[in-house]
């Protein structure tokens, strides 16, 4: 034991609604333990989301532990400020013992059994440690970009809030997943010339048959659905989601009709070199494997209604309003007038400062439903942890009570 180390059953890394979600729990449970945050609260919805992201998942979804949502519009979805707002409501909602602006900068294990926890110059010993950080930490740019025209300005994802932001002249975008598709969207209301390079991103409908896709899903059970009974397994974890939008009460986002409107499609980037951008050729595979997802979903929401002899409006399938030429040009983007790049590629996870033994080959954490094979070591917020909510309001508070369970040795029923 090191001088003036301090002692405590559990220690809570990342203070979101995954790590408050757990201590919710605990503090239920009446464990003694602490949540250490580098920044403060919840804050990633204030600092790392645009102005106009909303969610894509109805409002009825959000269900943090003893904070379900209670507002008037449970099929809306709700708009940043009413999110930070919510989040906030559910900080408030109980006293979590929380050490904002205390980074943990290591991780090992303690001689005496558990693990010693470094934060804030502080050193911890404790028996259980829940992760609970999240897989955002490090924001996705490639190399090539510090070769890019200084001239041209580059904003990550996270980083951008909205076009007058960014500098007169067409924008390129850069990745089609749930973020790329809505900031195209964000970006063309606002009568800003686009080009997308299109992604292997999937799509869902918005609505479909007389309701929303997710109610449908819900009644299917597949929000129950675990990772381990999953098609893909843990292949789940490693797909993109599902581009869609809850904007204005919630649309489809159909890139095809982006490009009949004037936002200019290209196919996966490749790299920028002299200011020319080159794309894989893929751009029509990656649309209709995009459409082909969508319309997999609406057979199966199909088969459940007539499984269940459930009344609904009939539908006709969806007819692309657009088709690429086939052309796979290079982009010149001084001659396109684009004056800045919005990089939305994603992120990589940071566990650099855990010096635990609960990582594969490619440096990425081996869990089942949270547990580690290093006793008291456990895992939280992370995407198909469990099950398709694990990451989100929905699922988050089953998997924080699962990790109670293990940790006080009786059963935790979900609030």
């Amino acid at each position: 034991m090191t001088q003036n180390e301090k002692t405590i059953p559990v220690i809570i890394v990342g203070g979101g609604q995954a790590g408050l979600s757990m201590s919710w729990y605990l503090c239920r449970e009446k464990v003694e333990h602490i949540v250490f945050e580098a920044k403060t609260a919840c804050h990633s919805w204030d600092d790392e989301r645009w102005d106009n992201f909303c969610l894509v998942t109805p409002n009825w979804q959000c269900e943090l532990p003893g904070h379900p949502y209670k507002g008037k519009d449970p099929h809306g979805f709700m708009v940043k400020q009413e999110i930070i707002d919510y989040v906030k409501g559910f900080v408030a909602s109980f006293n979590p013992p929380l050490r904002e602006h205390t980074a943990v900068t290591s991780i090992t294990r303690h001689e005496g059994g558990g693990y010693r926890v470094v934060a804030g110059g502080e050193t911890w010993h404790a028996k259980h440690v829940v992760i609970a950080s999240g897989a955002y930490q490090d924001a996705v740019i490639p190399g090539y970009a510090s070769a890019i025209d200084p001239a041209i300005r580059q904003v990550h994802s996270q980083d951008y809030r909205n076009a007058a932001q960014l500098p007169e002249g067409a924008v390129l975008v850069v990745g089609s997943g749930q973020s790329g598709a809505q900031i195209v969207e964000d970006l063309f209301l606002e009568k800003r010339k686009v080009h997308l390079c299109v992604g292997s991103a999937p799509r869902v409908s918005r609505f479909y048959r007389g309701r929303d896709v997710v109610d449908w899903l819900a009644d299917m059970h597949f929000y129950d659905l675990t990772v381990d009974n999953h098609p893909l397994r843990d292949g789940a974890r490693d797909k993109t989601n599902h581009y869609v939008t809850g904007r204005n009460g919630g649309h489809d986002l159909d890139l095809r009709l982006f490009a009949k409107k004037g936002v200019g499609l290209h196919g996966t980037l490749e790299t920028i070199r002299d200011e020319m951008a080159h794309f894989a050729p893929d751009l029509a595979e990656n649309l209709d494997d995009a459409d082909k997802t969508n319309a997999d979903i609406k057979k199966s929401i199909d088969a459940y209604i007539a499984r269940e002899g459930i009344t609904a409006p009939t539908e006709s399938p969806y007819v692309p309003v657009w088709e690429p030429d086939g052309s796979n040009t290079p982009l010149d983007l001084k001659a396109a007038g684009i004056t800045s790049i919005l990089w939305c590629i994603g992120f990589r996870p940071n566990y650099r400062w855990i010096d635990v033994p609960v990582f594969n080959g490619a440096g990425k954490p081996v869990w089942h439903r949270g547990v580690t094979d290093a006793p008291g070591f456990y895992f939280l917020g992370l995407p198909w942890l469990h099950t398709w909510g694990s990451g989100r309001f929905s699922g988050v508070s089953r998997d924080a009570a699962w990790l109670a369970s293990q940790i006080t040795g009786k059963d935790v029923p979900v609030a």
